[in-house]
């Protein structure tokens, strides 16, 4: 199996280090860091510990990980990680196992299900991804407790989605799309630490909100598809 993992980074220098040292190698073959304009040097620090680069000027999350998708190159399973070493790159051996075994499609590795350190995750981050995902379990049937970032699926079935949120929906996206496909989605806890430096979403209070919209937004949506294409009465 070829593994690809996509790492969304703007000004991440004080981490990107640690976080690429911290890869399996094997199981991963390909690492791409999709970097979206730093200013501190993060792009030369992934390319001297062996990452592909990309520059993606557009911002937006999601955006940086449809790019990464682009450049994945022959990749069976592709891996979605942070750049600010909040998550612990050796675990991604236990997060591809349900794919390696066949029990999966799609993998999202669960902070609220595994470990937190103290203050890894501020108070309203926990309340919003535990909502979201009650949300997700009521209106659509599937067994998750959190949004994580660190997650993994078939190359497939990613690029069969036409997945294309830029920005904070893409948290769901791929979640949704994939219940709505039939896809197998499964979650396995992993641990969650504080990360290094300031986040541009929870860091901040617009941050928040913005990804708040999105997420539910979304959430409601993707719903009222699914139910506007039924009969009456079905």
């Amino acid at each position: 199996m070829r593994i690809s993992v996509v790492i969304p980074t703007r000004n991440e220098a004080r981490s990107i280090a640690r976080v690429l040292s911290d890869i399996p190698r094997p199981p991963v073959t390909e690492v791409v860091v999709v970097d979206a304009a730093s200013t501190d040097g993060t792009a030369s620090i992934a390319e001297s510990y062996g990452a592909r680069v990309v520059s993606e000027p557009r911002r937006g999350y999601g955006r940086a990980c449809l790019t990464g998708i682009e450049h994945t190159s022959t990749a069976d399973i592709i891996v979605f990680l942070d750049g600010d070493y909040s998550d612990r790159p050796g675990e991604l051996p236990s997060l591809i196992d349900p794919i390696l075994n066949n029990t999966a499609d799609i993998v999202i590795g669960s902070r609220l299900a595994g470990t937190r350190a103290r203050g890894a995750l501020p108070w309203h981050s926990i309340a919003g991804n535990w909502t979201a995902a009650w949300l997700i379990r009521r209106m659509y049937g599937l067994q998750i407790t959190d949004l994580g970032p660190f997650r993994a699926a078939r190359a497939d079935t990613i690029r069969a989605l036409g997945l294309r949120e830029t920005s904070y929906g893409w948290a769901v996206e791929l979640i949704l799309r994939g219940a709505i496909a039939g896809k197998r989605i499964v979650e396995v806890p992993v641990s969650y630490h504080p990360r290094i430096g300031v986040s541009k979403i929870t860091g901040t209070v617009m941050g928040s909100i913005g990804a708040a919209w999105y997420i539910f937004g979304r959430i409601f949506q993707y719903r009222w598809r699914i139910d506007s294409y039924r009969a009456p009465g079905v």
